[in-house]
């Protein structure tokens, strides 16, 4: 993609990486660049610091945001703790990681409101995502809840929405559903992510811990969240609507921002100088405090000393930037190359390191042997069919309801109706009235359906036939739910066998669409270009389910294979 006089946003465009990129995206001429982090300032001394370094480029070049992309926009200037410690926050923030993913949990997220607001062709995520969710530390959450059950305190409530908020997995797939939604309908072309290893290319032999066993849990659980992520890329980039996906994870540690000489901060905090001469010495005997503040003496200084900046991982000290990257540690890459590699991908180029490619070259994808094998397999099927007097449909094994609901659907049709061009000529008021004939006859059929979990919602829209338990609407904590018409609307669509008139239309508008999409392919087209010719169809002188609902799946739903 030409880089030149598009809109790119560079989140976490104040860090180490992200100044880099920045700086090299600005070689190829874009219209506009966004610069994000987490704090104002930090956005703001990114800004300031690009319109000394390029004074001839316009002002509106370069522009700002900040804020928690992990949360709602009305969050995102808060503090994590201060979301944590207000009970109506904390609440809000589970629902939005654990409740269904709806058009107003989207449009209230600050990862949508940042793409709305600015629009990009052009995402670089140089956010270490991996350590923001892992950091939070589920374990230590984890020790809470069971310290307060033990002493049955009051903080139990309290403790266990703390954790709510910190499991991984819910908040990196809610992350990532609102990422891919957004750029979708925002239209961004691509998605780059600087990933991580979690452990800078180390492996379970690393030394490096926090105070913990080796290797670290809390560690471990980092790189845990970045392998999660990358197969979420991964399946991003096999959908046929997203935009282009690239991952570059770097394998060691990334130096470096600055060096120099001055006070010495960890998490943004100047480190204050403390002592504890020999006759102040605390004495070993019953307990130990991790945290006394009765014990030392402020001697009211900050640490100053010389340091390297490896931006996220902080200040190095010289022996401690000396130790881990030397050789056979975890050595380093320069953020300017991991900016080249960006802007070599971003244009089409082939750098070997994007992970999602790297991937979907090592991935062992649909073979010529078994699609060979394809109409044995269904051969056979028919035969034991025949053999046995059933008909083989659906047994709500593999999943959705969706599917399982079709297929019944689609069998009923044939069942009534035979073929396409009969259901075609019918109307939908005769389908209807026919299919539910069919169902109060056949009672082989119904309890074959209901039995599996699929409701059969009645002509009347009022009457549900069912069996001691349904699969739509799932069962969420919740066995007794209010019935309206809208949630009937949902349910019947995601799962129920709808007999009523209103579906039956629905069918024939499908059937409307294929056929003459079969009939638009000239007899005289035998290329490879069309699959599904009237041939597929048998002419519209059957019903299949099987290949009507994978049509539904992929052209009406628009869930094809992104990538074969």
């Amino acid at each position: 993609m030409n880089i030149k006089g598009q809109t790119v946003l560079v989140i976490g465009g104040w860090g180490l990486v992200g100044s880099a990129v920045c700086h090299r995206i600005l070689e190829e001429q874009p219209k506009k660049v966004i610069i994000t982090s987490l704090k104002k300032e930090e956005t703001d001394d990114a800004v300031t610091q690009l319109r000394k370094e390029y004074p001839k480029l316009k002002k509106e070049m370069f522009q700002s945001w900040w804020g928690n992309i992990f949360v709602r926009n009305a969050f995102k200037d808060l503090p994590r703790e201060e979301i944590l410690s207000n009970e109506k926050y904390r609440r809000t923030l589970i629902d939005d990681i654990l409740n269904e993913m709806t058009s107003t949990v989207l449009e209230q997220s600050s990862v949508y409101q940042l793409l709305k607001k600015f629009k990009p062709s052009i995402v670089v995520d140089c956010v270490n995502s991996a350590t923001g969710i892992a950091y939070q530390d589920i374990f230590q959450s984890s020790r809470d809840v069971l310290q307060a059950l033990d002493k049955q305190n009051g903080n139990v409530k309290e403790k266990i929405e703390r954790l709510l908020c910190t499991q991984y997995t819910p908040q990196l797939i809610r992350h990532v559903q609102l990422l891919y939604r957004s750029m979708q309908l925002l239209q961004t072309k691509i998605y780059v992510k600087i990933g991580t290893s979690g452990t800078g290319g180390m492996g379970l032999n690393i030394p490096y811990t926090h105070s913990e066993e080796r290797p670290s849990r809390v560690l471990l659980s980092k790189s845990s969240v970045a392998g999660a992520h990358t197969m979420l890329l991964f399946l991003m980039g096999r959908t046929p609507d997203a935009p282009i996906i690239k991952e570059i994870k770097p394998t060691a540690a990334i130096a470096w921002k600055k060096i120099s000489y001055g006070e010495i901060k960890k998490r943004g905090k100047v480190i204050s100088l403390v002592d504890c001469p020999p006759k102040n010495g605390f004495q070993l005997k019953e307990i130990i405090k991790i945290r006394d503040e009765k014990i030392g003496i402020e001697l009211n200084q900050p640490m100053k000393s010389v340091f390297i900046d490896t931006g996220e991982n902080g200040l190095f000290s010289k022996n401690e930037f000396e130790a881990i990257s030397t050789a056979g540690q975890m050595e380093y890459v320069t953020p300017e190359e991991i900016a080249d590699a960006v802007v070599m991908e971003i244009k089409g180029g082939n750098t070997g390191h994007d992970i999602v490619n790297a991937l979907d070259n090592a991935v062992l994808d649909p073979t010529y042997r078994a699609g060979f094998m394809w109409n044995s397999a269904i051969q056979k099927l028919e035969e034991l069919e025949k053999k046995h007097n059933v008909e083989s449909i659906a047994f709500e094994i593999l999943g959705p309801p969706r599917l399982s609901k079709l297929l019944f659907e689609a069998y009923l049709l044939k069942k009534c109706f035979l073929s396409m061009r009969s259901v075609m000529k019918a109307n939908a008021n005769i389908l209807s009235k026919q299919l539910s004939n069919e169902i109060a006859k056949n009672k082989s059929l119904r309890s074959q359906i209901i039995s599996v979990g699929i409701p059969i919602l009645m002509p009347d829209g009022k009457t549900l036939l069912r069996g001691k338990e349904i699969k739509i609407p799932a069962f969420l904590g919740e066995n007794e739910l209010k019935i309206s018409s809208e949630k009937i609307a949902t349910w019947s669509r995601d799962g129920w066998v709808d007999l009523r008139v209103a579906n039956m239309e629905k069918w024939k508008s499908r059937m409307n669409i294929i056929i003459a999409e079969a009939e638009k392919i000239s007899v005289e087209e035998t290329s490879s270009r069309y699959f599904r010719r009237k041939s597929y169809w048998n002419d519209f002188n059957s019903i299949e389910p099987g290949k009507l609902a994978a049509w539904i799946f992929t052209v009406e739903e628009q869930g094809k294979r992104g990538k074969a």
